[in-house]
């Protein structure tokens, strides 16, 4: 079958690679129709994730067809369609009984790997380094997927795949990041990134009570998105955010900040971005926290700073005197999708959100290098792909 590959940093490759076949009892297999590259992959292939090796099969946002299951698989038969969440959780740890299913205690094989740098291991996730389980990813033909019986949602109408197929990963990500903000109706919420996700985070900031929500980003075609959200926008690179932030609510700043950016955020100061830069390329930093820097400073007394941009590792000149002082509280995770997927598809049905507007290019799968290059390029206006094998 034809897969997405990391061939390298900065590279990828579509090449044949076996096909997969049931390993356990409760094991699927999915033929895939739709899948999406996400901006998280682009910490994979820019070099930022360690264990991540030629040939791996990547990508974590799927949705398919159920072609065979495996004997212990109940609730799923040949011939379903579903929508397969990023994360993969075994649904009887003492983790997932909690609904943290992104850390979930039996699904990463390779869990040693993951305690050497966090101390304890999250979950396996598909497609994302042999540290989290060197499973293959969803950008393929086919996708085996373990823990059929707890994460797959059916989607039993009509309803297109770019509707549904976010349910994986972006949307519920950026449900759980206005969640985690206990927005209270009215309450001004900052977004950093106007990405897919920061985009999302908008609206469903919106849909939880929020009076404005403001987006802070650079690129012009991705404020534009935000705004279509309803946001606020300002450009870092024209106004000085955290006076601009003061202004606009008062002095106070916002209620609650969600970083939706992660570890390769921009600086607008050379100096510090240059910093940042000559730390990464020295391994002394894995991450560019920039946005979580501002987000911190920007936040009101005794709000909350929600993060469910990605890191990896360790980040320098991190603000704890003013998280610590100011009574801020700090919520973040990769998202616990299986606990969101439901709620969020009747949210769907029900005309209230509709996530498919973050995309902008549709490309085959064989096409999927050139996806990658306008996605992380930035080119062509490219906000969201979707690949279809």
């Amino acid at each position: 079958m034809k897969a997405t590959c990391y061939a390298g940093r900065n590279t990828v490759e579509v090449l044949d690679v076996p096909e997969p076949r049931i390993l356990n009892a409760h094991d699927a297999v999915v033929r895939v129709t739709s899948t999406a590259i996400c901006g998280s992959d682009l910490h994979l292939i820019d070099g930022y994730v360690p264990t991540v090796k030629k040939g791996d099969v990547i990508g974590h946002e799927f949705m398919g067809e159920v072609v065979e299951v495996g004997p212990e698989v109940a609730n799923l038969s040949p011939g379903d369609r579903v929508v397969v969440p990023f994360p993969i959780a075994c649904g009887r740890c003492f983790a997932c009984a909690e609904g943290l299913y992104s850390i979930c205690e039996n699904s990463n094989p390779n869990a040693g790997m993951a305690e050497k740098l966090m101390g304890h291991a999250p979950a396996g996730i598909f497609g994302y380094s042999h540290m989290l389980g060197g499973f293959a990813g969803g950008q393929a033909e086919y996708a085996r997927v373990p823990f059929a019986d707890v994460g797959p949602i059916k989607i039993e109408d009509d309803l297109p795949d770019e509707k549904v197929l976010f349910l994986s990963d972006i949307l519920p990500t950026a449900y759980m990041g206005a969640e985690m903000c206990d927005i209270q109706p009215g309450q001004t919420i900052a977004v950093w990134g106007a990405g897919p996700v920061g985009q999302l985070a908008v609206a469903c900031a919106y849909l939880l009570g929020a009076g404005e929500v403001i987006c802070v980003d650079r690129h012009p075609y991705r404020l534009d998105y935000a705004r279509r959200a309803g946001a606020r926008t300002l450009n870092y690179e024209q106004v000085d955010v955290l006076d601009a932030l003061r202004d606009l609510t008062g002095g106070r700043g916002p209620d609650a900040c969600i970083d939706a950016v992660g570890m390769e955020a921009h600086d607008p100061v050379p100096a510090m971005y240059g910093y940042d830069r000559i730390k990464q390329a020295l391994r002394l930093e894995s991450d560019r926290p920039y946005a979580l820097r501002e987000a911190i400073m920007a936040c009101r007394n005794g709000g909350v700073v929600s993060v469910v941009g990605v890191y990896g590792g360790l980040v320098d000149k991190f603000p704890m005197g003013s998280l610590m002082n100011r009574s801020l509280t700090l919520r973040t995770g990769q998202c616990h999708v299986q606990r969101y997927m439901r709620p969020l598809l009747e949210r769907i049905r029900a005309g209230e959100i509709d996530p498919s507007f973050v995309v902008s290019h549709r490309f085959p799968l064989r096409e999927a290098a050139h996806g990658f290059q306008l996605f992380k390029d930035k080119q062509d206006d490219c906000n969201k792909v979707v690949l279809t094998p």
